[in-house]
């Protein structure tokens, strides 16, 4: 059956459907989604009760191999023994709502920023795939911002001056600028990584942004300098126009572009309600189709 893709937003993201995505091994249902990541950039599917060994083996049918160099890695352990399996919730190792003085919360409040997956890695995140296990009465909602939409919408002038710039990528400067305090041995595990601030997207050849709070500095620019213009570029990839908020609900799978967008969790009273969501971010390496299709 083929699928349908309902545009939700006038510049990216898709609902998709009818599918159940834990039984597509076919390469030409991969290759469809694969197509609409690259014109829509964030995809959402309903109604997809993943268990957590179904939605990592998905992920990797879809793009090949998984990201396990996770920044919280350097701080706690994985409590599903699994650093590919991202732990996107608000409950402790015992299962219960974390104190406001947790350190992996104050840690991971750093999701409010807008931010791209696992950028501060080489090679950085391609797709996320974030699957929704609990979802709280209250608005707990994410916000998603098309980067190639932003790009576009720069001067002539602006897109020479950003062309061939280099930007390193550092969890620990997204958290610091938090006031999130590491140890010496946490940050020589996480020093960073350096790409260019403009990429082209292969097989739709879409310009981009690739900006985000991990976004520390431009090489061989002043830091302030480089930081002015890094902030703004944030600030204008995320006026309205270009954002887009995902409602969650139980069974959500949304699959966003990390080369394409930037994302954000909103805020909500996370030590009085529950919150669980699982994540799973693929590699940017070359050809993730050749991968992806030797299921």
């Amino acid at each position: 059956m083929a699928l349908t893709f309902r545009k939700l937003h006038p510049h990216f993201v898709a609902e998709v459907g009818p599918v159940d995505l834990r039984r597509v091994h076919d390469p030409e249902t991969l290759a469809e989604i694969r197509a609409g990541m690259d014109e829509y950039a964030v995809l959402v599917f309903h109604d997809q009760p993943f268990a957590d060994d179904e939605h990592l083996e998905f992920a990797q049918r879809l793009d090949g191999l998984l990201h396990t160099k996770t920044g919280s890695r350097a701080l706690v352990k994985n409590r599903f023994g699994n650093e590919a399996l991202g732990d996107i919730s608000n409950v402790d190792e015992n299962g219960e709502v974390m104190k406001s003085d947790n350190r992996r919360r104050m840690y991971g409040l750093g999701n409010r920023l807008w931010h791209t997956d696992a950028s501060f890695q080489d090679p950085p995140g391609r797709y996320s795939m974030l699957s929704a296990k609990v979802v709280p009465p209250v608005a707990a909602d994410t916000e998603y911002a098309d980067m190639r939409a932003a790009y576009d919408a720069l001067d002539a002038q602006t897109k020479a001056k950003l062309e061939g710039l280099r930007v390193h990528h550092s969890i620990v400067h997204s958290r610091q600028t938090l006031g999130f305090e590491f140890t010496q041995d946490e940050q020589e595990a996480l020093k960073g990584a350096v790409h260019l601030l403009i990429r082209t997207i292969p097989r739709s050849f879409r310009r981009s942004l690739y900006v985000a709070s991990h976004a520390s500095r431009i090489i061989d620019w002043p830091i302030p300098e480089g930081r002015l213009l890094l902030r703004d570029l944030i600030e204008h990839a995320t006026q309205p126009e270009f954002v887009y908020r995902h409602i969650w609900r139980v069974g959500d799978l949304v699959i966003w572009d990390n080369r394409a967008t930037m994302h954000r969790a909103r805020p909500f009273d996370d030590t009085k309600y529950r919150r669980e969501l699982r994540r799973v971010t693929t590699l940017d390496i070359p050809e993730p189709a050749v991968l992806a299709g030797s299921s």
